[in-house]
């Protein structure tokens, strides 16, 4: 199983609007490199759900319900979109100021590479985000 961070705008496309569709495509990414990590996803991957924007902050994750298939909203076939699935939504947003200002999370490409909207994640920075964001028991 792979770990991704995928991001949406909020007034486009939020944490409720996944909620309340149940199953979304996640359709758009125009970004040859986010393009090709959407293809190496498969069923069973699980990715944080990231406002972008406005909100700038991880509110839950979701799994990859299918794997990448072309892109109905893109020009031609070049562009490859995932089925998404809301999984668990945080208890607290985890913003990007925390991230950036943890040392442990210095190297994770939310902070390297704040731009791409679609990116791997490792075990121990999944980890701690939703250790940051869920409610301990």
């Amino acid at each position: 199983m792979s770990l991704w961070l995928m991001k949406s705008e909020p007034d486009e496309f939020g944490w409720n609007d996944l909620v309340a569709k149940g199953v979304s495509p996640w359709d758009g990414v125009r970004n040859y490199q986010a393009r090709n990590f959407m293809r190496d996803m498969a069923v069973g991957d699980q990715a944080f759900f990231y406002h972008s924007r406005t909100g700038l902050a991880v509110v839950g994750n979701m799994d990859i319900v299918a794997p990448a298939y072309p892109d109905p909203t893109a020009p031609d076939l070049k562009w490859s979109c995932v089925d998404v699935k809301a999984a668990q939504p945080f208890d607290r947003p985890v913003t990007l100021d925390v991230i950036k200002n943890d040392p442990r999370l210095a190297d994770m490409v939310l902070v390297k590479n704040s731009r791409l909207s679609v990116q791997p994640v490792t075990q121990s920075e999944w980890d701690m985000i939703c250790a940051m964001g869920l409610k301990q028991a």
